[in-house]
């Protein structure tokens, strides 16, 4: 059996039962305990479960990853993402771009580009994009969240519903199997969801570890999103929604 066969089951088998073992595992695979525990390594790594002692459980859905673990997490995968988005936006437009580490990455891929306006509530994204002379950074007024720049509260989302922009840069915690978008923290997502309101096109920036992660607080549905880039092919039944719906597809490969 593949090992993406594998981790696909494994996952599917913790959402069924909630927790299992390792040795419940290396016998419905018939691989070997090491096997399973590298696979589970892997898998808490990429967040997609959370390793336990003895086995593998659901991961918290009220708690997010430490900022600093995020930042290197799929890192490659969040490049070629970053890479993709900027090659679909114009020289001078404008666009929201929201909290979260990929859309960082997103914003050191528009470097290359002239004549931006950039209104984010991400202070990590303001000091990357300020070095270009030629943008216009306007960073939303708010509460800073001191654990990784981010700005949210009601100021925030009054600032944001100011303007109206020609994309949305959205990151997200997770995409339910409904297709829902998910996240951690009620106040970020209010935020989010002023910036979608208020953009022409919605460009969601996701990798794969993000379909199928749990988290607590509803956003939106990936069906509000123009367009979905990502770094590995979506489940069918994402990709069924995003067909339904007419939401574009990137995958950066």
């Amino acid at each position: 059996m593949a090992q993406e066969t594998r981790h696909n089951q494994i996952i599917e088998l913790v959402a069924e039962r909630g927790f299992v073992t390792i040795d419940d595992l290396a016998q419905h695979f018939q691989v070997t305990p090491q096997t399973i525990r590298r696979d589970i390594n892997q898998l808490d790594q990429e967040k997609r479960l959370q390793r336990y002692h003895g086995g593998a459980g659901i991961p918290s859905s009220t708690l997010n990853t430490a900022y600093s673990d995020r930042k290197i997490q799929n890192l490659e995968e969040k490049v070629r993402i970053g890479e993709a988005i900027a090659n679909k936006i114009p020289d001078h437009s404008s666009m929201f771009i929201n909290i979260g580490t990929t859309t960082e990455t997103i914003a050191k891929a528009l470097l290359k580009h002239q004549g931006l306006t950039i209104i984010t509530n991400n202070l990590h994204v303001a000091s990357i994009l300020s070095s270009k002379e030629d943008f216009n950074v306007i960073i939303a007024g708010g509460a800073v969240r001191s654990k990784d720049g981010g700005i949210m509260g009601e100021a925030t989302v009054d600032f944001i519903e100011q303007f109206k922009v020609d994309f949305a840069i959205i990151g997200i915690s997770g995409i339910d199997d409904d297709g829902e978008l998910l996240d951690f923290d009620y106040q970020e997502v209010r935020v989010a969801q002023a910036i979608i309101k208020n953009a022409r096109q919605v460009f969601l920036a996701a990798d794969h570890s993000k379909f199928g992660r749990n988290a607590m607080i509803r956003l939106g549905n990936i069906s509000q999103a123009s367009h979905l880039f990502t770094g590995q092919t979506p489940p069918t039944n994402i990709s069924d929604i995003l067909l339904e719906h007419g939401v574009g597809l990137t995958v950066a490969q």
